[in-house]
């Protein structure tokens, strides 16, 4: 059942239209699917192990949790139980498949040989006659690296309390009084149900809520709470809450920590590279990932490994073996995330004879091969994770084909830029008002553009960079041939075509990934970048199947969810070589060790 978010908080929702369909009901702001909104809790979502293959979401209501959960993980088989006929139908347009059913009366519906990665119960166990029995009977079809993921609703919230108390209590259509809830838990019950189901309990956490009116309930019951011997900061813990996050597994590997720091945000780097990995393995719930200044890494379980990822690291002389040196005598083993060539640093004037970025740590996370190429000299310990997509919103673009939006987003790179300007111009100038131009950054580019319809944006963070591109139709990736270009990634490539934006870019970097005439299109010269833009213009169907095909590309090979798994077996496979690796760290700087 998807319930209301507490606070009516925003919540992800598929808007599809549907030809010839009223507008549905709402509730709070919310569309309607059968008797419940239609509501993808992003608590849920963010639960849900990212790499699943196989997933059942009992007590699906309309799909939504499980339509929130494909656009991150699109190769998922995603699996729905409803007992309501009209929420069970809209659900089997998103789901692969939906049984529409008595969960409690009914076996396994579905063919499962390799087992369940994830069981989902978004506020419904708390609607079954004994859903006791049912986890018990439905943990039996996880496989062994198998979780449970649900949302469960706290019958210590204060307000149940406060109206026991002024005679007030009766059932209501939604939320914690629900007239068809027939079961109650505290956390302490669901963690009881969960080890009798077999499983292993991994963590509860309460739901994002606003405190006020708990705090306020316990400041006004002090005399009574001590009086009954009840500590009432340890009461507003539990009371304060409407829900609680569970998260249990059948086998659960051992603990893994992994702390990561992280740079300013600059262009989305931070996000990619940091933010959205840390993300994707915090769903594995054996690992507790986070972002954390360096001072404040910490050692959170003596007995489990702990990785500290430094991104993009100045580690120079004394200082920066410093930083590693605390770092290792703390327990870490310590990584560099660093997805620019070495020469990045030299060009920048940092003093390479004191540089300890690359060579002081145990290993060198990176986004290419090149790149690791490079990286190796300095370290063998080099893993890739190339750049990937966190998730696939709906496309927004190709709405007026009379008129396209050029997007171009860059710092510092006028050398790439620069030669092709004057064809860039000339189509400008010829086409007028049908092509506008929207310029991320780059002031260099935008006061170069011999057009008034024209866009400059300044930096900003990523969402809005990511919005900004979503509403263009294409994306210009110009790159000259250099050995700092050749290593780059080919990011834009795939940021563009998750949001069916069209890539019209130099082969430099982009002739690995993209098929020229069928998921974008390349140019080589002036000349073929007239001819090409001239072409998008003139086809804008065909821009428009290219930039599908791309997009179609993406979900298929390049989503974070494929690589999570990779990363974290990593991470493990390191600790589990951290003497060897810390052997051959000595080796390569024994003054870290001095």
């Amino acid at each position: 059942m998807n319930e209301l978010p507490p606070n009516q908080h925003s919540a992800l929702m598929d808007h599809e239209a549907v030809a010839d369909t009223p507008p549905p009901a709402m509730r709070s702001g919310i569309p309607l699917i059968g008797n419940y909104p239609d509501y993808a809790n992003p608590d849920l979502v963010d639960a849900i192990p990212l790499a699943a293959r196989t997933i059942l979401d009992v007590g699906c209501g309309g799909g939504a949790v499980g339509a929130a959960y494909r656009r991150r993980n699109p190769r998922a088989r995603i699996l729905g139980i409803e007992s309501d006929h009209v929420s069970g139908a809209r659900a089997a347009e998103r789901l692969d498949a939906v049984q529409i059913l008595d969960v409690e009366a009914t076996p396994m519906p579905f063919d499962l040989p390799n087992g369940l990665d994830c069981l989902i119960y978004g506020d419904a166990l708390e609607h079954m006659r004994d859903p006791w029995a049912l986890l018990r009977t439905q943990a039996a079809y996880l496989n062994d690296d198998g979780a449970v993921v649900m949302c469960f609703p706290n019958v210590e919230h204060f307000s149940i309390v406060f109206r026991l108390l002024n005679g007030s209590f009766d059932y209501e259509p939604e939320g914690l009084l629900d007239r068809t809830h027939l079961r109650w838990f505290t956390p302490r019950m669901m963690a009881r149900a969960v080890s009798d189901a077999g499983l292993t309990l991994c963590d509860i956490r309460p739901r994002p809520t606003d405190p006020t009116g708990a705090t306020r309930f316990v400041e006004a019951m002090q005399p009574a709470l001590a009086a009954l011997g009840i500590d009432a900061s340890e009461y507003l813990n539990r009371a304060a809450p409407v829900q609680f996050m569970l998260r249990a597994k059948k086998s659960p590997r051992p603990r893994l920590v992994v702390n990561a720091s992280m740079l300013p945000p600059i262009g989305g780097v931070s996000d990619v590279r940091v933010v959205e990995p840390i993300r994707a393995i915090s769903t594995d719930a054996s690992v507790l990932a986070s972002i954390r200044t360096e001072p404040d890494f910490a050692t959170l379980l003596p007995e489990a490994p702990h990785i500290a990822v430094l991104h993009r690291p100045l580690l120079l002389g004394d200082a920066g073996l410093g930083r590693v040196r605390s770092l290792i005598e703390r327990g870490f083993l310590v990584v560099t995330e660093f997805d620019d060539h070495p020469v990045f640093m030299e060009k920048n004037g940092v003093p390479t004879d004191q540089l300890f970025t690359f060579t002081a740590t145990h290993a060198i996370q990176t986004s290419t091969e090149p790149l690791a190429e490079a990286l190796s000299v300095h370290n063998p310990e080099v893993a890739v994770f190339p750049n990937a997509i966190s998730a696939l919103d709906e496309p927004v673009n190709f709405t007026n084909p009379e008129r396209m939006t050029l997007f171009f987003a860059a710092l510092n790179r006028e050398e790439d830029w620069a030669p092709v300007m004057p064809a860039l111009n000339e189509v400008l100038r010829a086409v007028g008002p049908r092509l506008a131009v929207n310029v991320l950054h780059d002031q260099g580019f935008f006061d170069a553009l011999d057009t008034p319809h024209k866009t400059f944006l300044p930096t900003t963070d990523y969402p809005a960079y990511q919005a900004a591109l979503a509403q263009s139709e294409i994306c210009f990736m110009p790159l000259g041939d250099s050995l700092f270009n050749r290593a780059k990634s080919d990011l834009k490539f795939i940021e563009a075509s998750a949001a069916r934006v069209v890539s019209l870019a130099s082969p430099v970097v982009y002739e690995n990934s993209l098929i020229d005439g069928q998921t974008g299109l390349l140019f080589r010269s002036p000349d073929a970048l007239r001819m090409q833009l001239l072409r998008l213009l003139a086809y804008p169907d065909a821009a428009k199947r290219m930039a599908t095909a791309a997009r179609d590309y993406v979900a298929r090979e390049r989503m974070l969810a494929y690589q999570t798994n990779a990363r974290i077996d990593w991470y493990r496979s390191l600790w589990d070589r951290r003497g060897a690796l810390t052997e051959a760290l000595r080796a390569r700087v024994p003054a870290l060790f001095g």
